[in-house]
């Protein structure tokens, strides 16, 4: 509940500073009427709105167990961040969209002074929220925050193509305008889909810990054990479940079987602290 907590107010803080640097990247654009600028501004503000999807998935994820969900809710988190990627493909759509349009209706855009000072400072602030949100998604095991860390990153990247954008407009051609634009979708689209990558395969269960011998060595460690076989393991990174068979001596008591496999369970959630539950199936051997 408390790392939940901690999501919550990392998301809240991010989601004011996405705002702010929105809110001075469409004006400065629609000012200068430089396209870029404002398509730059535009992928801030899906970075806020990505934040607000985060919240209402992270507010389902903490919901705790319940009869029809007996291994929890925290997959929400992962299903909202698919959310994320979504609202990242549409924008890298429209800027394409948008990058056409000007390339064969060109206008030409302003880059005085004000136009690099906005840019500079609001990337400032998008590499702290980049560096802060990834560092604490990784601390608290969110996928949410690793993938709106993404997000912003792409954020920066467009930002540095504006830019270039900036100098060509500068030098004298303003047709580098479309052109960055249509760079920055590429970028905003490749986020999105590695986002959704990542999202997919938790959501389609595969392996969670990919060296089932990282398994097997622990619970062939464990007093009683004859031999272990059928690994499996699924989840999220944070919240594992494994399945395995073990096989025990055959003139071995009920009783005493299960407390081999209790101590298979407790040694895998004490050397992989990220399994969450562990179903071992008894064999005679």
């Amino acid at each position: 509940m408390i790392a939940y907590k901690r999501i919550k107010l990392v998301l809240i803080v991010v989601l004011g500073l996405n705002w702010i640097v929105a809110g001075a990247k469409i004006l400065a654009g629609f000012i200068t009427r430089c396209q870029s600028m404002m398509a730059d501004g535009f992928h801030s503000l899906s970075d806020g709105a990505s934040n607000i999807v985060g919240l209402i998935g992270i507010a389902l994820s903490e919901r705790p167990v319940d009869e029809d969900h007996p291994y929890g809710h925290k997959k929400y988190e992962t299903l909202f961040s698919l959310g994320i990627a979504a609202l990242l493909a549409v924008v890298s759509f429209s800027l394409i969209k948008e990058s056409f349009i000007r390339f064969f209706n060109p206008v030409a855009p302003a880059a005085g002074a004000m136009s690099f000072i906005v840019i500079i400072s609001t990337m400032a602030i998008n590499i702290l929220v980049m560096k802060y949100e990834y560092r604490e998604g990784r601390k608290l095991g969110s996928d949410i925050l690793i993938a709106d860390s993404m997000h912003t990153g792409a954020d920066i990247l467009t930002s540095l193509s504006v830019i270039v954008a900036l100098i060509g407009i500068r030098l004298g051609f303003p047709i580098v305008d479309p052109v960055i634009t249509f760079i920055i979708a590429i970028f905003i689209g490749y986020a999105a889909f590695r986002i959704a990558r990542d999202a997919s395969v938790i959501l389609c269960d595969r392996a969670a810990i990919l060296d089932s011998r990282k398994v097997s060595g622990i619970v062939m460690n464990v007093k009683g054990v004859r031999a272990c076989h059928k690994i499996r393991t699924r989840g999220r990174p944070d919240d594992i479940c494994v399945d395995l068979h073990v096989q025990v001596d055959s003139r071995m008591s009920v009783d005493e079987a299960h407390k081999v496999s209790y101590a298979v369970e407790s040694a895998l959630k004490a050397n992989i602290p990220e399994v969450a539950d562990v179903l071992v199936h008894v064999e005679p051997k």
